[in-house]
């Protein structure tokens, strides 16, 4: 049933989903198809595919049984149409395998039900879940052609692809499913079991007829027959239950002819004109049931003996699949309900609305409001589908269920919907969720025509003027409409990047909350702070934002408490104030880590968000402890960003240890692990890369990343690409350092310049120090220590209260050669503290006459030589040494210089006039090659 805190399935009903179907009594061994199946201890997946009727669950059953009960543990999950909602199917998954692995998965579920949840983080979860199981474990899962929603095939294929070796994947169904499978049979990592395969030989078909279905069949007969079925499974059925109680049953095969839908046609009406009136009667009555059961089938049929029925339908093999143990459970082979049901809307076109309303009154008793809307909405009963799912919706939205809730509502008639406030606006929401604006507005307006027309009561209840015209169902939920209104508004406005628009409804949202809805006034203030900040006003974004983590802390939502701490620490550390930013962590990771228990949702998040302030400040080791303790809470108690916000503090310090390659791929990683939400993305990934990418020298890359973002040194500033532009001054600077554009240089500075009074305006600190870092490696390109300099002093007086290193220590070595050149100041030790954080080898950098590192006298000779037509070997014999040590002097002359290229050194080297001296290009003790 639906609960509160979220998606709860009790009863009978989910057992039959995730049990095994019990073995068919008589089945044919299938020896041949056993051992194929056997060689799935050696790939990962196994397809099982092939049209309706060719036993494909029965394979599995039997192969599954004939397995010693020690050799491996199975977990089966039968799936439907209602699986296609993403929080449904994984959660149905997970409660599968627990039932094979009760101690795994805990972690799983608790992310499924978090609001909201990530499904990267729910499978990478999974998947380390599933690398904990003890022991072989066969995975099935069944029906799995009813699967349509791309989420979930995208979900599989990784799944599929970070399976670890204990654990094996079975996927049965009638279409290949929409995975990977042609890499997967290129390295061997597929068993496949097809139609031709399934197919019944003929020694197979005489086992099945003359012993399982007990006829007297000739070697000729079965052939005839096994030939013109062509070993389909279903087809031999049908065709035996006919000729069960025939004298001549070579009669009937001498009729038998036709292709597959004429034989389901012809031998349907055979076997049903057989059956007494009132089997066949419960028979086209239940077949609206997509399970069957006993007092569910009483309901139905208006008459007791449901499970004597069924009973006695099993022991006949009248396509009957049992799904449990203790004879409780069933459904009808797939054809067969499908023509039962053609039959009954042929005949009883009039019950049919009947039969479903009382099979949801069942299941609303039993407390599964999810079938009962299935039923009424099968039915045509669009009114009380609508009441259920208006009932169910708080708990819908509670369990990130807002795919069912989608296609709930788009089964309704938009007729109905409109005269429903409360439904209108959970499909506002519903469609919001996935960050679609478009709609939204249309839905609001359908719910706020019906307020305009409501009077208030003396105790000061609103109440409905027309309400023969007006239908709600949750009276609560219509009080909070006009507040919730004005929120979603807020909302969309974000989305569609409406500042103004965001600030107006979400005030709106405040002034119309409850004193007590904290739920509502939080969320109302925190689209206020957010909208603050997407504009640059760093103190009202982060005070309003403050106000809604007091609030939801009132409601007792410590989780949401720590998304918002998310934020705040954002915005102090744009403002350049990490020790405020730490103070917040540190007392929210208090809040949701209590002393006994587990953590709550957002620990994980605080450990990261203190790894990155314990990074800014170059203490690696215990940045490096609190990743690791983030990781080891696991992603239950992470926020959908998580896994990207981990992935970006891990690469900054992949990146500070001097593993750049390291660092570069958990940013891919990042970039494609990013969800999406309302936070202003300030920082992004690829803007990230483009810095690792100047530093390393490979400003062509960086530059590349710089024209697809449309970034020029002209731009309009905008706080939201301050990140970026500052990115684009470092990429020119590197381009200039490489090839001495002078454009590139002057547009660095010009941007700068513009750059830097902006941050300083709006207080944003972090922008201030980063611009200013930039400034002095800018200068320094330019030759023009002084200036350098003076913006690197400015710095560092701005950046040492709050500790900062990384900033400078990234920079690599050019920084170096200024923080020892300012060491000469008043800032000597903060400097030499910074130098310390430096790569090995880059504090000791000398400072350099000119900013240019001194060359050697023999790398002064090979610079020189570098500028006439030598090649490296020609080079090499002038200077009596080996081709080896020419590269050798060549690169330190490149690292030098700050250059790529020959071309680029020999100019650079005129800019510095170091090839003006006479060349002598022979050693003075020419007899000892320098090697």
């Amino acid at each position: 049933m639906l609960t509160g805190q979220g998606v709860v399935v009790v009863g009978p009903l989910l057992a039959t989903k995730l049990h095994v179907p019990r073995r068919r009594r008589g089945v044919v061994p299938r020896s041949r198809l056993h051992e194929r199946l056997g060689r799935l201890d050696e790939s990962s997946l196994a397809v099982v595919s092939a049209p309706a009727g060719f036993g494909k669950t029965t394979l599995l059953t039997e192969w599954l049984a004939s397995l010693p009960a020690q050799q491996r543990s199975v977990a089966w999950l039968s799936l439907d149409q209602r699986d296609n909602d993403p929080a449904l199917f994984w959660t149905y998954l997970v409660a599968a395998l627990r039932t094979a692995a009760p101690e795994m998965g805990a972690g799983t579920l608790a992310l499924l039900e978090s609001t909201p949840s990530s499904l990267d983080a729910v499978l990478t979860t999974l998947a380390n879940d599933l690398s904990g199981i003890s022991g072989d474990l066969v995975l099935v899962l069944d029906d799995y052609h009813v699967i349509e929603a791309r989420e979930v095939h995208d979900g599989m294929a990784f799944l599929v692809e970070h399976l670890p070796p204990q654990v094996h994947l079975v996927i049965a169904g009638r279409a290949d499913p929409a995975l990977p499978l042609a890499r997967l049979r290129g390295r061997g990592d597929l068993v496949e079991v097809r139609a031709a395969d399934l197919r019944f030989t003929a020694d197979e078909a005489a086992a099945y007829l003359n012993g399982s279905m007990g006829l007297t069949l000739t070697t000729g007969d079965v052939a005839a027959l096994e030939e013109r079925t062509e070993g389909w499974i279903a087809a031999l059925q049908l065709a035996a239950l006919s000729m069960q109680g025939r004298d001549d049953p070579a009669d009937f095969l001498a009729g038998f002819a036709g292709d597959d839908r004429y034989i389901i046609d012809y031998l349907t009406e055979e076997v049903l004109q057989r059956q007494p009136a009132q089997v066949r009667d419960f028979l086209l009555r239940t077949s609206i049931l997509s399970r069957l059961t006993g007092p569910l089938c009483d309901a139905v049929t208006g008459r007791d003996g449901g499970q004597a029925m069924l009973a006695t339908l099993d022991r006949g093999n009248l396509f009957l699949v049992p799904l449990d143990d203790h004879r409780r459970w069933y459904r009808y082979h797939h054809l067969f309900a499908d023509v039962l049901r053609v039959h009954l809307q042929a005949e009883q076109p009039d019950d049919v609305g009947g039969l479903h309303q009382r099979a949801g009154d069942w299941y609303e008793a039993i407390g599964d409001p999810a079938e009962a809307i299935h039923h009424a909405l099968a039915g045509g009963d669009v009114t009380r589908a609508a009441d259920l799912v208006e009932s169910a919706l708080p708990a819908l939205q509670q369990g990130r269920q807002e795919a069912t809730l989608r296609g709930w509502l788009e089964a309704l008639p938009d007729e109905v919907i409109r005269v429903r406030p409360v439904l209108s606006v959970g499909y506002a929401g519903a469609l919001m969720v996935r960050g679609e604006v478009e709609g939204v507005e249309a839905r609001l307006r359908d719910a706020e025509r019906w307020l305009t027309t409501t009077t208030t009561t003396a105790s000061g209840q609103r109440s409905p003027a027309s309400p023969a015209e007006m239908v709600v169902v949750d009276q609560a939920g219509f009080r909070r409409l006009p507040s919730a209104i004005a929120m979603y508004r807020a909302g969309a406005a974000l989305l569609s990047g409406d500042g103004a628009g965001t600030i107006s409804h979400a005030r709106a949202a405040l002034d119309l909350a409850a004193v007590d809805d904290h739920l509502g006034r939080g969320g109302a203030a925190g689209l206020l702070g957010l909208a603050y900040w997407a504009r640059g006003d760093l103190d009202a974004g982060h005070r309003w934002y403050a106000d809604a983590a007091a609030s939801l802390e009132k409601a007792g939502h410590l989780s949401d408490v720590a998304g918002c701490a998310l934020g705040l620490a954002d915005i102090r550390i744009a403002q350049g104030r990490l020790r405020e930013a730490m103070s917040t962590c540190e007392r929210v990771l208090q809040m949701v880590s209590p002393e006994t228990g587990p953590a709550r949702r957002g620990a994980a998040d605080m450990h990261v968000a203190i790894a990155g302030v314990l990074l800014e400040r170059g203490d690696l080791e215990a940045a490096r402890r609190h990743l690791a303790t983030s990781t080891d809470l696991g992603e239950h108690a992470g926020m959908p960003q998580n896994p990207y916000r981990w992935r970006v503090a891990t690469a900054r310090l992949r990146e500070a240890e001097g593993d750049v390659d390291g660092a570069l791929a958990l940013l891919d990683e990042a970039e494609r692990r990013y969800v999406g939400d309302y936070f202003p993305q300030v920082r992004p990934v690829p803007a990230l890369r483009a810095r690792v990418h100047a530093r390393q020298g490979r400003w062509a890359d960086a530059l590349a990343w710089a024209e697809e973002r449309g970034l020029s040194a002209g731009d309009d500033l905008d706080h939201l690409r301050e990140f970026e532009h500052l990115t684009l001054v470092r990429v020119l600077v590197a381009r200039f350092a490489a090839e001495g554009d002078e454009r590139c240089i002057s547009g660095a500075v010009r941007l700068l310049e513009r750059l830097l009074p902006a941050a300083e305006q709006g207080g944003r600190t972090g922008s201030v120090l980063d611009a200013l870092v930039v400034r002095a490696l800018a200068e320094q390109a330019r030759h023009d220590l002084p200036a350098a300099l003076v913006a690197l002093r400015r710095a560092l007086t701005l950046a040492e209260p709050q500790g900062y290193v990384r900033v400078f220590a990234d920079e690599g070595r050019p920084m170096a050669v200024l923080l020892r050149a300012a060491a000469a100041g008043t800032v000597t030790g903060y400097a030499r503290r910074i130098l310390a954080a430096l790569a090995p080898g880059a504090d000791s950098a000398p400072v350099l006459v000119g900013l240019v590192e001194p060359l050697s006298a023999r790398e002064l000779d090979v610079l020189r030589l570098l500028g006439s037509d030598l090649d490296g070997p020609d080079i090499a014999r002038e200077l009596f040494v080996s081709v080896n040590t020419v590269r050798t002097h060549t690169k330190n002359i490149y690292a030098k210089l700050g250059v790529t290229n020959r071309r680029a050194a020999v100019r650079r080297g005129e800019e510095l006039d170091l090839l003006a001296r006479p060349r002598d290009h022979r050693p003075e003790h020419a007899g000892t090659p320098d090697r």
